[in-house]
């Protein structure tokens, strides 16, 4: 089952980097939106997939008789999907108003400060 899983957090990353190398910022941020699902699910991947008994120690032991379910990816993976949630809306907001302000997502259309009229400064000195 982690083979799969492995498998398919390559194809995530792949399919990730091959969107933000994009010139076009709806692709950009749909990019940053499955890089961050395949880090959650690598993050998911490593804590184990097996079905194990929940991390409860009974009062007579010092540790657990048996084998535990790991809580710590689980914890890492509700942390990392409300801050990227957070990230990808305040990228959204970002690429929406940019695209008001100079009514393309096309990013080498995007040079309002490099004006296409001007000379180019001085390559040396």
């Amino acid at each position: 089952m982690e083979v799969y899983l492995a498998l398919l957090v390559g194809c995530f990353f792949i399919v990730s980097i091959y969107l933000l190398l994009s010139k076009y910022v709806i692709r950009i941020l749909l990019g940053v939106a499955i890089l961050g699902n395949a880090v959650n699910l690598l993050i998911f991947t490593s804590g184990r997939l097996t079905r194990e008994v929940p991390p409860i120690i009974p009062e007579a032991l010092q540790v657990p008789a048996e084998a535990t379910a790991n809580p710590l990816p689980q914890a890492l993976i509700l942390t990392a999907i409300v801050i990227s949630f957070s990230f990808f809306a305040f990228l959204l907001v970002l690429g929406y108003r940019s695209f008001q302000d100079l009514n393309t997502d096309d990013t080498d259309n995007m040079r309002f400060a490099e004006p296409v009229d001007q000379l180019p400064p001085p390559k040396g000195y």
